[in-house]
């Protein structure tokens, strides 16, 4: 039964499958495209194993074992940050560049240091991990010719078996680079 009010990010009606975020302030770091759910379904489960470590170091702690609810702690702060980190990676952009955040490294790069993005078909890491496929990848070529790891993939945690949103969100980061690499 569909609700006869709008959202926030969609209009009445419109369908909420891999719609892409609205752009309003060009000069804050925006991802230009929703996280995929496979992304999401992984964070979720960190936190889920984050609330169970939680409860652990309240139990510990109720017992008597400061030093053992400490360890427990210590454990679901990491597991909530890896989780909140998961949730961030990907592509971004601004006016100012484009910025490929990885769960250790983030690197940015001015629009004007960049000679092309570009969707290239090549051999992708499925899912982040070491088994590669053929598939395509948004990469950016620097002004000194380096070509950057890819942007997204159409096989990584965002866009596998959801083809579409990887060709609009290839289009959109395109689309930001031609209009702000010139100018």
């Amino acid at each position: 039964m569909p609700l006869p009010f709008l959202t926030a990010d969609r209009a009445f009606d419109a369908s909420a499958e891999d719609v892409a975020l609205p752009f309003d302030d060009h000069d804050s770091w925006r991802r230009p495209y929703r996280p995929g759910p496979w992304r999401v379904a992984a964070a979720a489960t960190l936190l889920l194993l984050a609330s169970f470590v939680l409860l652990a170091a309240m139990i510990i702690g109720v017992a008597g074992a400061p030093s053992g609810a400490t360890v427990c702690l210590v454990l679901a702060a990491a597991l909530i940050a890896a989780a909140l980190r998961l949730l961030r990676v990907g592509a971004w952009v601004s006016r100012h560049g484009v910025r490929r955040v990885a769960f250790f490294r983030t690197t940015t790069v001015a629009w004007s240091g960049t000679s092309a993005v570009r969707t290239v078909q090549q051999p992708v890491k499925w899912m982040g991990l070491p088994r590669t496929v053929q598939g395509q990848a948004l990469v950016v070529v620097r002004q000194s010719g380096e070509i950057l790891p890819p942007l997204a993939t159409d096989h990584n945690a965002d866009f596998l078996g959801r083809e579409e949103a990887f060709e609009r969100a290839t289009d959109a980061v395109e689309a930001w680079a031609d209009e702000y690499r010139l100018g």
